[in-house]
């Protein structure tokens, strides 16, 4: 059911300084930040040859991505994504398994501009899963 790694997540308390070290230190392809006002983040895709890294940073003063700093002030991996060939069957498909879909189960439109859910992490072995349609 699930396709290509899409994303790895990660939180940073400070984009400028995560994307800066991204581009100096690793030399990426560091996007441009875009904001992302139905999750409470703002966004700064780095594209890999195989994938690319998601850099999350809070958007507004209900973003989910500040109790997780909080909890973590240094940052870390936040979740993975993976792309799924029709999102709502894999949902159908998870939710008959017994996994839980975060919210209310409805697909969002994600960064990428296409539809995506969020898995409870505690299905799936503590990590937070994001499907995104491909």
């Amino acid at each position: 059911m699930i396709g290509r790694l899409n994303h790895v997540a990660i939180a940073v308390p400070d984009l400028d300084a995560a994307s800066q070290q991204y581009r100096t230190a690793l030399g990426a392809k560091v996007g441009a930040p875009k904001d992302e006002p139905d999750h409470g983040v703002t966004v700064v895709f780095i594209e890999l040859p195989n994938t690319k890294i998601e850099l999350l940073y809070p958007l507004g003063e209900n973003s989910p991505i500040s109790g997780f700093l909080e909890k973590n002030p240094a940052g870390g991996m936040h979740h993975i994504c993976y792309e799924v060939d029709d999102i709502l069957a894999a949902r159908d498909h998870l939710v008959d398994t017994g996994a839980r879909v975060l919210g209310s189960g409805d697909p969002k439109i994600g960064a990428h501009g296409k539809p995506v859910l969020f898995l409870h992490p505690k299905d799936f072995n503590g990590c937070l899963i994001e499907l995104e349609q491909a």
